[in-house]
């Protein structure tokens, strides 16, 4: 009984040591320093897995979605097994390089589950050569943050929320690269 409870206490200290992430985005060290406070991954704000950040509901928000700067936010949720999410990415990565002078940042939020970052979120990113910012949002609890992204969003993917300090629009639909470019300068 007692070399079980030395163990234990050995796997409390061993887990405790490694608890400063890093990460080159100022504003996401700030949330992942927050996250090593936290408990258990229910807490969990943030964290950098695999070079991607990956954020509950509430750190996706802090870090992304209250954002309120001269830039445009182009938020696309999406997951690598949505065939129509796949098909409008290129288009997505486009709009990301064509208005960049313009200030806007194309996001991709994947809705893949956590466990699939590394052997196929990862992968599709490096594969398709996706230059656009990457997180992944591994919050099981949708019915609560679907309706904070948009009370209009059913939950259908994929989904694109796009704002900056003036307007905010949602669209729960798949886009083709025309349509895109169009809802962007409407809100540019």
């Amino acid at each position: 009984m007692k070399f079980l409870s030395y163990v234990l206490i050995g796997l409390q200290v061993i887990s405790c040591v490694d608890n400063k992430k890093i990460t080159s985005e100022p504003e996401q060290a700030a949330i992942v320093e927050s996250s090593v406070e936290s408990k258990s991954n229910d807490d969990l704000i943030a964290e950098l897995r695999s070079g991607i950040m990956v954020y509950n509901f509430e750190g996706l928000d802090r870090a992304l979605l209250q954002k309120n700067n001269d830039t445009t936010y182009v938020v696309n949720f999406w997951a690598t097994w949505c065939k129509p999410c796949v098909k409008e990415m290129p288009y997505f990565e486009k709009v990301g390089a064509e208005y960049a002078k313009d200030k806007v940042k194309v996001v991709f939020v994947s809705l893949d589950f956590p466990d699939r970052l590394e052997p196929l979120v990862v992968p599709f990113i490096e594969k398709n050569k996706i230059r656009s910012e990457v997180v992944l949002l591994d919050d099981a609890d949708a019915n609560s943050w679907i309706p904070k992204v948009s009370d209009e969003w059913q939950g259908a993917i994929p989904a694109t929320l796009m704002f900056n300090n003036k307007k905010r629009a949602f669209f729960e639909r798949s886009f083709t690269f025309e349509e895109l470019e169009k809802e962007v300068q409407s809100i540019l």
